[in-house]
C-alpha cells in the first residue's frame, strides 16, 4: 500500500513539480494575491515597493543569505576531506542491496544534520554516489538520494539550527526571544530538551521502516555524470603535470600546512576565549577550520572549496525572491494594520492555550516555511507573533519560550520534504531534477507531521 501512494505521488510531482526557480516566482504571485485580498488598503505601487525592498532594498536578506551559503559550503568542503571521503566510501560498502542502501543514507545524513545542516545536506547525496558506484544495477537512485534528503528532516534539532543558535545570543538580530523579553534561551531550554531528541529517536525508526516498505521495484540509472570523479576527489600533484621540476615560491606556498595550521589555531583559539559561544557565525568558522586542518594544505581546501561552491548557484538566484517574499509577508500599507504574516499568525493562535499553543505555531510555521523555506529567515517572521502572544498570555519563561521557538523550527525541517528549495544543492550533486526525488519525499513529511506535532505537546523539564 505504502509502495502503491509512494508510486503516485511520484507520478504527480512528476506531472506538476516545476522547477524550483518557477515555484519561487508561482509564491512570489500568491502572495501578492493574498496581500490584496487580506491586508487592508494594500496598494499595487506598495506591494511592488515591498517586493523590491526584499530583493534587493533596504531588507533584502544578502548578509543572511550569504551565511546559509557558506554553512553549506563549509560543510560540503568538509565531506570531501580525505579522511572523511574514505570514511563514506567504507560505509558505501556496507549495504548489500537497495534498501540497505536507502537506510544508510538516510542515517547517515540524519546524524550529519544533527552536527550541521550543511553537513547533513550534502553528505547523503555523496554517499548515494558512493553507494551507486558500488550497486549499478537494479537501483532507483532517485529513491536513494531522496532517503539522503530525508536524513534534513531533523536538521533544527541540532547543534546548526538557525533558530536554536539564535536565541542563545543577545546580539543576534534573529534574536526574538531577546529583544520581546530580555531573555537568552540557551541549548539546554531548546534542543537538549526531550520534546527535541524523542521525535529525532522516532524519526530514525519509522523512515527507515517507510523506506523498506516504499522501495521501488524499477530501476533508475544514475546519470554517468554523476558519478564522474572530480578534482577534489582525485589526488592531484600539487605543482601539476611538472610537479617533478623544482617547485616555485608560489606553489610551495600552496602547498605550506603551516599556512592552515596558523588559520586553525587563531579560530580555535577565538572560539575559546569567546566561552565557547554557539551561533551562525561562529559554526561557520568551526567547518571552515576543521576543512582547513583536514584537507591539510591550503591548495587542497581552495579546490574542495570551489567545487562546494558550485552547489550553491541556485540558492544565490533564488534567495533574493525568497527576500522579496519575506518583504511581502511582512508588508503593512500603513501604521496599524497587520501584515499578511500576522494576519495568517493570528487567526492561527486565536483561543490557544498554554497547551496548544506551541502546537498551532508549528501548523503555522508549516505554512509559512513554503514561502519563506529558511529556519532563521522564517524566525524572523513568525517568532516576533509566537513570542509577542505567549508574553501576551504570561508564558514567559525560558523553557516555555524555548519549546515555542522549536515549534517553529519542527514546522520549516518538515515543510523541507515537499518545498523543493533545500533540495536544489543535493539535486546539484546527483545531476537530477526535482522531479526524480521530491515524490519520494512526500512520505517523509507525512511522517515528519505527525510525530513533531506530537512532539510540540511534551512539556519542557
Amino acid at each position: 500500500m505504502l509502495r502503491r501512494f509512494t508510486n503516485l505521488c511520484v507520478s504527480y510531482v512528476q506531472r506538476f513539480m516545476p522547477d524550483p526557480y518557477l515555484f519561487a516566482v508561482i509564491l512570489t504571485l500568491l502572495v501578492v494575491v493574498l496581500d490584496f485580498l487580506f491586508v487592508k488598503g494594500a496598494t499595487l505601487g506598495g506591494v511592488v515597493r515591498a517586493w523590491y525592498d526584499g530583493v534587493w532594498g533596504s531588507k533584502n536578506i544578502f548578509t543572511f543569505a550569504l551565511q546559509m551559503v557558506l554553512i553549506l559550503v563549509t560543510g560540503y568542503t568538509l565531506a570531501q576531506a580525505p579522511v572523511i571521503k574514505r570514511f563514506l566510501e567504507r560505509v558505501a560498502s556496507i549495504p548489500k542491496n537497495q534498501v540497505q542502501a536507502a537506510i544508510t543514507c538516510f542515517l547517515v545524513a540524519g546524524v550529519a544534520s544533527l552536527l550541521n545542516w550543511g553537513l547533513g545536506l550534502v553528505v547523503g547525496a555523496i554517499l548515494a554516489k558512493e553507494i551507486a558506484k558500488k550497486l549499478r544495477e537494479n537501483l532507483h537512485f532517485g529513491y536513494l538520494v531522496a532517503a539522503g534528503y530525508m536524513g534534513y528532516i531533523v536538521w533544527t534539532c541540532g547543534f546548526s539550527s538557525s533558530i536554536a543558535l539564535a536565541n542563545t545570543d543577545p546580539k543576534s538580530s534573529l534574536n526574538i526571544i531577546y529583544q520581546l523579553t530580555k531573555q537568552t534561551v540557551q541549548f539546554n531550554d531548546s534542543i537538549f530538551q526531550p520534546y527535541s531528541w524523542l521525535p529525532v529517536l522516532a524519526t530514525f525508526i519509522i523512515i527507515p521502516i517507510a523506506l523498506k516498505l516504499m522501495a521501488p521495484t524499477q530501476s533508475h540509472v544514475p546519470p554517468l555524470e554523476a558519478l564522474e570523479e572530480t578534482a577534489t576527489t582525485t589526488e592531484v600533484p600539487v605543482g601539476g603535470p611538472g610537479a617533478a621540476r623544482k617547485r616555485t615560491f608560489a606553489e610551495m606556498l600552496e602547498s605550506a600546512w603551516i599556512l592552515n595550521l596558523l588559520l586553525v589555531a587563531a579560530g580555535l583559539a577565538y572560539f575559546v576565549m569567546s566561552g565557547f559561544t554557539l551561533n551562525i557565525n561562529s559554526m561557520i568558522m568551526l567547518f571552515t577550520v576543521f576543512g582547513l586542518l583536514l584537507h591539510w594544505t591550503p591548495i587542497r581546501f581552495i579546490r574542495a572549496f570551489t567545487e562546494a561552491a558550485k552547489a550553491s548557484g541556485s540558492l544565490l538566484l533564488q534567495y533574493p525572491l525568497y527576500g522579496g517574499i519575506m518583504a511581502l509577508m511582512a508588508y503593512a500599507p500603513a501604521k496599524g494594520v497587520d501584515p499578511l504574516q500576522v494576519v495568517i499568525s493570528n487567526a492561527l493562535v486565536k483561543g490557544a492555550t498554554v497547551t496548544t499553543l506551541p502546537f498551532l505555531n508549528y501548523i503555522g510555521s508549516l505554512i509559512i516555511s513554503l514561502f519563506v523555506p529558511s529556519g532563521g529567515g522564517h524566525w524572523g517572521v513568525q517568532g516576533p507573533v509566537t513570542i509577542q502572544t505567549a508574553v501576551q498570555m504570561g508564558l514567559t519563561d525560558p523553557g516555555y519560550l524555548g519549546r515555542l521557538s522549536m515549534s517553529v523550527a519542527f514546522g520549516e525541517q518538515v515543510t523541507n520534504m515537499i518545498q523543493p528549495f533545500w533540495a536544489l544543492p543535493v539535486l546539484a550533486l546527483a545531476k537530477l531534477g526535482v522531479r526524480d526525488m521530491m515524490g519520494f519525499t512526500v512520505v517523509a513529511f507525512l511522517i515528519g507531521f505527525v510525530i513533531f506535532g506530537i512532539a510540540t505537546f511534551i512539556p519542557a523539564l
